[in-house]
């Protein structure tokens, strides 16, 4: 797997030969305190501490979104834990310093 940033924010991951850009925005912000049940970023900074193998789908499928990309385009499912969860914290590292 290979990450790489722009100054907006997007990181291109690729998923099984395909390249995708994920980028964190307002939107897929609130969409992860809506789903965490989150008032605010630090509570959603410890809630992204410890998140389910479902969850990081869902924070992947928000990143591709924000990225501007279909997530049924990718084959998520073959992801592997490690490379999601990398790609996640790059998107949070590109978007927020």
């Amino acid at each position: 797997m290979r990450l790489a940033s722009t100054p907006r924010g997007e990181v291109a991951l690729n998923i099984a030969g395909r390249k995708c850009v994920m980028c964190l925005t307002l939107g897929g912000l609130a969409e992860m305190e809506a789903m965490f049940g989150c008032t605010t970023l630090p509570d959603l900074t410890r809630r992204l501490a410890a998140v389910s193998a479902v969850e990081t789908i869902d924070l992947v499928t928000i990143l591709i979104r924000g990225g501007g990309s279909d997530p049924d385009d990718f084959d998520l499912a073959n992801l592997s834990a490690g490379e999601a969860s990398r790609a996640i914290a790059e998107v949070f590292r590109a978007a927020l310093g």
